[in-house]
């Protein structure tokens, strides 16, 4: 159980600080090797960009999670609580059925880069490790948004317990 808790808490947060800490040592190399050896690194920018995809859909559930996400709060703001939660619910509902309706799609997408066997130009690695970072990104961000719907329905609840 603690390790569930932890994983909630942390997730997302520890594999972006990897892949944030991977893409400037990497940049850093191949700044090094360019500048003080005249050697570019066939590699290097084709690492960064796939570790910049990881961190891109990473990052849409961790901005779920902490609340972070862009949004115009205007119309919350006019709203009572009881409208706030309402809308907010609203807004998570919305999300988890465009990731619902987004899942399969990623899936098709993923079975599809494996059975092509595509390799990367540079590195030489199978396309579907970066080509599934849309369904594991999906995938963090409909617990996400579910976690977040459940929490706006239990205070929802406690609106219409107090009146």
């Amino acid at each position: 159980m603690k390790v569930l808790k932890w994983l909630d808490e942390n997730l997302e947060e520890v594999i972006l600080i990897l892949l944030l800490i991977a893409m400037v040592c990497i940049m850093g190399i191949q700044v090094v090797a360019r500048y003080c050896f005249n050697q570019s690194l066939s590699w290097s920018e084709e690492l960064t960009q796939y570790l910049f995809v990881w961190a891109t859909f990473i990052s849409v559930s961790y901005c779920v999670k902490k609340r972070i996400s862009i949004k115009i709060e205007q119309l919350l703001n006019i709203l009572p609580e009881p409208g706030q939660t309402a809308l907010r619910l609203f807004r998570h509902t919305v999300v988890f059925i465009f990731c619902i309706i987004m899942l399969p799609y990623c899936l098709r997408y993923l079975q599809q880069s494996i059975e092509l066997e595509a390799t990367s130009a540079a590195l030489g690695i199978p396309m579907y490790y970066i080509q599934s970072a849309p369904l594991v990104g999906f995938l963090l961000l409909t617990v996400r948004v579910a976690q977040a719907w459940w929490r706006e329905a239990k205070k929802m609840k406690g609106v219409f317990t107090k009146s």
